[in-house]
């Protein structure tokens, strides 16, 4: 959620600012800014309601100079989106201009003991708080930026990623965070700022990941120096990325979720390279390797997550269950945070997000480690907060994944699990050869059978015309599919915003079935596994009430062809791995349907890509 962009170097920031505000523009957000401190110390500052196409357009008459600035996406959470709540706020003077993702939960207490020393303020923010309280102890202890920003945040309770300017020093920008992410990139004598790596790619490599409790003071001419929040300056340490700005670019295609639907034979492909060989049924992660013990002792092991990532969790917990015979349960990130679990250290605790950011996710895993339990990360982004906060963990390597709706990154999930199955399994003794051998086959297979599931593009547009003004759906699954109903509702809501429920598909009696009729269709998840007879009949109730069924089946099902309205036709392969194959035609309906409601795909409305505020 929102985003964090600056610059300061050589070259004039305005253009720079822009263009990141718009890689970040994936994150969600309702109003944007900038601030840009010329040579001699001018500060000006522009924002507006809307999008970063309205911004530019009110910068286009304005003064927009200078060789540093800061810039930011908003999404609303104190005070509703508008001209005056949108970021850059600027101090009672307008000498100092902050821009801040994250929530200041004791802002009322700090407002009131601000107000009661003469401050006003114009706006309904936490973040016009904070930047106000900076100014109130630069000017009253007569001290330098930076120790004033020092000294407001250990006043602060909360999350936050900041970064400030002040016309005293137009030379440097100060950054902060806790809880929220700030990358900064470094360039040839100049410096990059961003919440995530996105705006900095096509200038540098080379960058540094901000901890929790750290500042960084960003000086023109310097280099980079970081202290703590108590004053220890800390070792400066460089990551190289591992991404390419042909990676943040649609690439021809209409919008990101198409283009992140279609990578997914090659995402897959790199997503199991250098961990299966191209023979044999050995699985090889280094994170289990490492820690067999761990494995090898674990008593119980606990997955959080939320959103698509907690469906994928639901999907691991078959996986591991079955195969590694170790029992596991699945909590949304945000209940078990604050639910009191009872944790040991035979415990592990695996921790799956995209973004790598997720704060309710984040702080589960803060929990988990405190209580002495193992946690494992499944993440997407390197050097993210999760992938550093974890104990170890493997990356699902699918790529930046644009579209707010996650589709590339949710099988990608699905076949690491699969793999830290298999490998766990593989680890205890509780997995047969065959059935490793039957899963591995099928894994190097997926690039293949995620192509021929994609051929269904065309039938699934054309299908989708009949459906898009439709104002309920349901999806039923059941078994390793039952999570794939709730994730293709998921898609469907994100995206269309038509109202849709996944179901288990034997829970249809207890409740769903009496809104089945001519308007509600159904999708019905019905591959050929071992519980198909009874999805069969699940699939003749729904008929026999008038209602309409979409049914994904398994190539050939001429008896399911029989009874539904529309089938879409996946490949054969072993139900452990359906629920990757599955996913391609539910992304796609979800898609075309939104399309064809001229819906903004790629950035729906109120969502972000990454919530990393409560």
């Amino acid at each position: 959620m929102c985003g964090i962009v600056g610059y300061i170097g050589n070259k004039d920031a305005y253009d720079i600012l822009i263009k990141g505000l718009h890689r970040l523009e994936y994150r969600g957000y309702d109003s944007a800014g900038v601030a840009l401190m010329q040579d001699d110390g001018k500060l000006n500052g522009y924002k507006s309601r809307g999008k970063v196409a309205d911004l530019e357009a009110f910068c286009q008459a304005k003064d927009i100079s200078g060789r540093a600035g800061i810039a930011h996406t908003r999404w609303a959470t104190h005070g509703e989106p508008n001209d005056v709540n949108a970021h850059p706020h600027f101090s009672a003077s307008k000498n100092i201009a902050l821009v801040h993702n994250g929530t200041i939960e004791n802002y009322n207490v700090l407002k009131e003991a601000l107000q009661l020393q003469g401050c006003t303020f114009k706006s309904d923010t936490d973040t016009e708080v904070l930047v106000q309280l900076i100014e109130y102890i630069k000017t009253t202890n007569k001290c330098s930026l930076i120790e004033a920003v020092r000294e407001a945040l250990k006043e602060v309770i909360g999350a936050y990623a900041i970064a400030v300017l002040d016309t005293q020093y137009p030379d440097q920008i100060i950054a902060a965070r806790k809880s929220s992410p700030l990358v900064i990139g470094i360039g040839k004598d100049e410096f990059f700022l961003a919440s995530d790596a996105t705006p900095i790619i096509e200038y540098t490599d080379k960058v540094v990941y901000l901890n929790d409790d750290e500042i960084a003071i960003i000086q023109r001419g310097k280099e980079l120096k970081i202290i703590t929040i108590d004053n220890v300056q800390t070792t400066v340490d460089i990551h190289t990325l591992r991404m390419s700005v042909s990676q943040l670019e649609k690439g021809g295609y209409p919008h990101f979720m198409l283009k992140e639907i279609f990578e997914q034979p090659r995402t897959i492909h790199d997503c199991i390279r250098g961990r299966i060989g191209n023979t044999g049924s050995k699985v090889t992660l280094s994170g289990v390797l490492e820690n067999r013990d761990k494995f090898l002792n674990a008593h119980r092991i606990i997955i959080v997550a939320c959103g698509t990532s907690w469906h994928a969790g639901l999907i691991g917990k078959r996986l591991i269950q079955e195969i590694a015979r170790i029992p596991v349960e699945v909590e949304y990130a945000s209940e078990f945070r604050y639910s009191n679990p009872v944790l040991t250290p035979d415990d592990i605790v695996i921790a799956i997000s995209q973004s790598g950011e997720t704060a309710d996710t984040l702080a589960a895993i803060k929990m988990a480690r405190k209580c002495g339990a193992f946690v494992y990360g499944v993440c997407n982004v390197v050097g993210s907060s999760i992938a550093r906060a974890t104990d170890s963990g493997t990356y699902i390597h699918v790529g930046p994944e644009i579209g707010v709706a996650s589709t590339k990154a949710f099988t990608g999930q699905v076949t690491v699990l699969t793999m830290l199955a298999l490998a766990i399994g593989q680890l205890r003794g509780t997995v047969k050869e065959k059935e490793a051998v039957e899963i591995t086959d099928a894994l190097r297979s997926l690039p293949k059978l995620i192509r021929q599931a994609l051929k269904l593009n065309d039938d699934i547009e054309r299908l989708s015309g009949i459906y898009t003004y439709v104002h309920n759906f349901l999806y039923l699954g059941r078994g390793y599919n039952y999570p794939s109903a709730l994730e293709g509702a998921l898609k469907l809501k994100e995206i269309s915003y038509i109202h849709a429920e996944g179901y288990p598909a034997a829970e249809m009696k207890h409740g769903p079935i009496a809104l089945i009729d001519h308007e509600l269709p159904t999708v019905v998840i019905a591959p050929n596994d071992e519980l198909h007879e009874k999805i069969i009949s699940n699939i003749q109730q729904v008929k026999a009430r008038g209602g309409s069924v979409i049914a994904i089946v398994t190539k050939g099902d001429k008896t399911i062809a029989e009874i539904a309205d529309h089938i879409l036709e996946i490949p054969d392969v072993p139900e452990t791995i359906s629920p990757v194959i599955v996913s391609i035609p539910l992304q796609l309906l979800a898609y075309h349907i939104a399309v064809k409601k001229g819906c903004n795909v790629d950035m729906p409305r109120n969502l972000a890509k990454s919530v990393t505020v409560e």
